[in-house]
């Protein structure tokens, strides 16, 4: 990838820190695997002892022992690396989980007591303007959970929330908006998702610490602590601890449990998050109601685009080709009446004629090359993307990394987003360099464009990106802008496919 160029997370991916917990694991059964499978190192162990005893030297069968005892430290090396990758992932994990419980019990509680207090004010008039403020809280909240739902246990959790309607001033754009975030079944599966973050998701959240923390105390209390408690008998789970040989048995304890929780975090990390997906995820009905609204959404898109795109055709044909094609008319027929009394003027106007229909012929080119690319038809994305970023008049560094290709309909969307992007950038950025990334992970397409110019891009309605993210979304795809005051500017485009 080009300097400067970073991969934009939307929120569609899912990381692989899903099964960073149980990568040793995994690695253990794939070398188990490849020792019991033909032609593994278990078999070719079996051939050589075979060989071996059926009149192979002795400095061979030395070398077939150097060779085995080489691959059995290779691999208890790489299981040491698996456990230790695994205990620091566990540890993390309760890290993660101690944060979790810290924030959610205060956070959670307050945005939840506050959410109601004014949601009860709102008859009074009070909640009118304390609602739209605090719902907004909640929902950032939520998202932020969210995202880290994706990011650390790989666990999409869909929102479903209502476009809000165009603002209106005063204070019946107030009761307005009220009224809409009321009726809007989101805001009360947030708030009950407060209800439950600060109840059942802070000892989820908390478990895993929890019990580290256990284990680390029965590893003290073996270690000296137990004199401490010496004006009684202090009970560790069901050890009476009042000795040292009571305190080693509380140690022992200890590792047992520090063993559980190290499987115990990643678990109960996940089932945090899971509690949090069962409530904020909206169920299929609701779903389904938001899926139907963002097709009728895109329907209406698509037929604004077929339209604005038919009548540009029509345009360019009326101004562009057509125009010349009439003036070579009128320049043949002029010819045909001065071709005996004037050949030489002729003979210019027929020189006109030829010009003005290469003209045309470059003209009718262009179109059906805006129209759909033959590049594109032929080569794929790729080249096609490639082809573009030659004839723009700055330095633009391509990389593409598609082990296939996707359907026309969605390369034809994925080209032009990306030319639409590219000239942006030449027009409007005053880039001295460019950059693209176009890659397919997880069943989505991505594709990067980014600038070095001076930022300040937005995707507001009317403008360029903005009609970009509606002819995506007829594709499910998304748009994410970042662009900075001063630069540099990165937008990112993913549409779901599946590459052939």
């Amino acid at each position: 990838m080009a300097a400067g160029a970073t991969r934009t997370f939307t929120g569609g991916g899912t990381p692989a820190g899903a099964w960073r917990a149980l990568r040793s694991t995994e690695e253990l059964a794939e070398r188990l695997d490849a020792a019991t499978a033909p032609g593994g190192p278990g078999a070719v162990e079996g051939r050589e002892r075979r060989e071996g005893r059926e009149g192979r030297g002795r400095g061979e069968g030395r070398e077939g022992r150097g060779r085995r005892e080489g691959r059995g430290r290779r691999e208890g090396r790489e299981s040491r690396r698996g456990r230790r990758r695994g205990v620091r992932a566990a540890l993390v994990d309760a890290a993660r989980g101690f944060g979790l419980a810290v924030l959610s019990l205060p956070v959670s509680a307050t945005l939840f007591c506050l959410s109601v207090v004014s949601i009860a004010l709102v008859p009074a008039g009070v909640g009118l303007f304390t609602t739209p403020p605090l719902v907004a809280a909640v929902r950032a909240y939520a998202l932020r959970r969210r995202v880290l739902a994706a990011d650390w246990v790989g666990l999409r959790i869909p929102s479903a929330y209502r476009p809000l309607p165009g603002a209106r001033p005063g204070i019946t754009g107030r009761i307005t908006l009220c009224g809409w975030l009321l009726r809007d079944a989101a805001t009360w599966r947030d708030l009950g998702w407060l209800l439950s973050d600060m109840t059942a998701g802070f000892c989820t959240a908390l478990l895993g610490p929890a019990l580290l923390s256990f284990s680390v105390e029965g590893v003290l209390l073996a270690a000296g602590l137990w004199h401490v408690y010496s004006d009684g008998t202090y009970w560790y789970a069901f050890v009476p601890v009042d000795s040292q040989a009571t305190g080693l048995a509380a140690g022992l304890l200890g590792l047992v449990t520090a063993k559980i929780a190290l499987h115990a975090a990643p678990a109960t990390l996940r089932l945090h998050f899971a509690l949090t997906r069962a409530v904020l995820a909206p169920d299929q009905e609701q779903a389904l109601a938001r899926r139907v609204e963002r097709l009728t959404a895109s329907r209406h898109d698509a037929v604004d685009a077929s339209a604005a795109e038919l009548r540009r055709i029509e345009r360019d044909l009326h101004d562009g080709a057509q125009a010349r094609l009439v003036a070579m008319g009128m320049d043949l027929g002029t010819v045909e009446a001065l071709i005996e009394k004037d050949p030489q003027q002729a003979r210019k106007l027929l020189a006109r004629a030829r010009a003005s229909s290469a003209e045309a012929l470059n003209e009718l080119r262009d179109l059906v090359r805006g129209i759909h690319p033959p590049v594109l038809a032929e080569r794929g994305l790729g080249d096609a993307v490639r082809a573009l970023a030659l004839r723009l008049p700055v330095e633009t560094d391509v990389v593409v990394d598609l082990p296939g290709r996707a359907e026309a309909p969605v390369e034809a969307a994925a080209y032009f987003a990306t030319s639409e992007l590219l000239t942006n950038a030449v027009k409007h950025a005053d880039a001295g360099r460019v950059w693209a990334d176009l890659s397919h992970t997880d069943g989505r397409l991505r594709i990067t464009v980014g600038d070095d110019g001076r930022g300040g891009a937005r995707a507001d309605a009317g403008g360029g990106l903005s009609g970009v993210e509606r002819r995506l979304g007829i594709f499910d795809g998304l748009l994410a802008v970042s662009s900075p005051e001063g630069g540099p500017t990165m937008v990112t485009v993913e549409i779901p496919c599946a590459l052939s």
